[in-house]
C-alpha cells in the first residue's frame, strides 16, 4: 500500500491478491458456503444444473451467490447432506490455515550458510530462514528463551483473524482503556470493527487494541491466553509461552528467535495478515468525535529496504529491541528475527542482505 492511501470504512487494503479485491454489491440474497454446496447437490440430483457461482471478498467478507434454477430440485438424502456439511467444514478450516496440520514450520537441519562474510550481529539471539521452504539459513542461539515485547502481537493478530470476521463490530470493554502504554486511545463502549483494531494492533502496536481483540475473540483475557498457548503447542513452538496478549508484561511471556520465525512464516502465509503488515501508512475513517486516524507502521524497513513487507517490532526495558522482518526479492522470501538487539535494523539488514546474496 502506498503511503497516504486512504482505506474506506470496513475495507482491508486493496492488494493484487484476488481474495482481497472489493466487488460491487448486488441486491441478491447471500448464503454461507455450506448452503451453496447443498443447493448445488440438490440441482445435480434433479438432473439439471443451471447455475453459476461467483464469489469475492467485499470488505474482507465472503459473498456467495448462486443463480436461480428453472427446475425444482429433488430432495437430497440425509447421508448426502451430512457428507456435504463435512466437506464444507473442511474447506472453511483449510481457508484459514496456510499449512496442513502437523507441518514443521522450520526444518530441523543445521543452518546452511557459514558465518563468514555476514558481519557483526549485535543481537544475542537471531535467526535467518527461507520462508519459501522453512530452511534455517543462519542462526545464533536460536532456541534461547527471551522476553519478546510487542512481537507477541503476531500471535494475537493471527488468532483474531482466525476467529473473528473482519467486519464484526465490537464494543470496547472499559478494561481496555486502562491498559499500560502504548495505547491508541480506544474509548470505553465505542463500537469498532475488527479490521480497524487489526491496523491499530500491527501498525501502531496498541496495547488497548491487543486486549480488545483478546476479549472479543475469547470472552476474557484469561481465555485468550489459553488460546495463545494452545496455538503455540499446535504450531510446534516449544520455546514459547504467553502471559500477555500485547507483550507489555515480560514475566512469563517469552519465545525464541526460532519460534518467532516459525510463527511469522505461518502468519505471513495468510493474505490478510500480510496485507496489513506490509502497509506503511493507513488513513482510516473513525466515528465521531475522532473522525479519522492515521496509523504509521513502526517497522522502519518498510519503504527503506527493497522488498520489505513485515512483520513486527517490539521493545520493553527487559526485552530490549526485538524485530521480526520479512522481505521478498526475485521469488525469494526471507524472514529474520533479532532479539534484545542494540542495533536491530542494522542486524536485520545484514541478515537479509546475506541471505539474498547467498541463498
Amino acid at each position: 500500500m502506498k503511503s497516504g492511501t486512504k482505506l474506506a470504512a470496513g475495507a482491508f487494503e486493496t492488494m493484487p491478491y484476488s481474495v482481497l479485491q472489493p466487488v460491487q454489491r448486488r441486491r441478491r440474497s447471500r448464503s454461507k458456503r455450506p448452503l451453496v454446496l447443498l443447493a448445488v447437490a440438490a440441482l445435480v440430483a434433479a438432473g439439471s444444473l443451471a447455475a453459476t457461482r461467483h464469489w469475492a471478498f467485499a470488505h474482507g467478507k465472503p459473498h456467495h451467490k448462486l443463480a436461480a434454477a428453472t427446475l425444482t430440485p429433488k430432495p437430497v438424502s440425509a447421508r448426502t447432506l451430512e457428507r456435504l456439511r463435512a466437506v464444507a467444514s473442511e474447506q472453511q478450516v483449510a481457508a484459514r490455515a496456510p499449512f496442513a496440520p502437523g507441518t514443521r514450520l522450520l526444518l530441523p537441519a543445521a543452518p546452511r550458510l557459514e558465518h563468514a562474510g555476514l558481519g557483526p550481529i549485535t543481537a544475542p539471539a537471531a535467526i535467518l530462514v527461507d520462508a519459501n521452504t522453512g530452511a534455517v539459513l543462519w542462526a545464533k542461539r536460536a532456541h534461547q528463551r527471551r522476553p519478546i515485547a510487542s512481537t507477541t502481537k503476531i500471535m494475537t493478530g493471527l488468532l483474531a483473524l482466525e476467529h473473528l470476521p473482519p467486519n464484526k463490530v465490537v464494543r470496547v470493554n472499559p478494561l481496555v482503556t486502562r491498559v499500560a502504554l502504548n495505547r491508541e486511545g480506544l474509548r470505553a463502549r465505542e463500537r469498532v470493527p475488527v479490521w480497524k483494531l487489526m491496523y491499530g494492533l500491527l501498525l501502531f502496536s496498541g496495547n488497548d487494541d491487543a486486549l480488545e481483540l483478546a476479549i472479543a475473540t475469547a470472552g476474557s483475557k484469561g481465555a485468550f491466553l489459553r488460546l495463545m498457548n494452545e496455538k503455540a503447542v499446535e504450531l510446534g513452538l516449544h520455546d514459547t509461552h504467553y502471559t500477555s496478549p500485547s507483550g507489555v508484561v515480560d514475566r512469563g511471556n517469552y519465545s525464541s528467535a526460532h519460534d518467532l520465525a516459525a510463527l511469522a512464516r505461518y502468519a505471513m502465509a495468510i493474505p490478510r495478515f500480510r496485507a496489513i503488515t506490509r502497509t506503511h501508512i493507513a488513513h482510516i475513517k473513525w466515528a465521531r468525535p475522532t473522525y479519522a486516524k492515521t496509523y504509521v507502521n513502526k517497522n522502519l524497513l518498510l519503504g527503506t529496504y527493497r522488498g520489505a513487507d513485515g512483520v513486527k517490532t517490539g521493545w520493553t526495558t527487559i526485552a530490549g529491541h526485538c524485530l521480526v522482518v520479512s522481505a521478498r526479492r526475485g521469488g525469494k522470501n526471507l524472514i529474520a528475527v533479532v532479539l534484545h538487539a542494540p542495533d536491530p535494523y542494522g542486524d536485520a539488514r545484514r541478515l537479509l542482505n546475506f541471505g539474498f546474496a547467498n541463498s
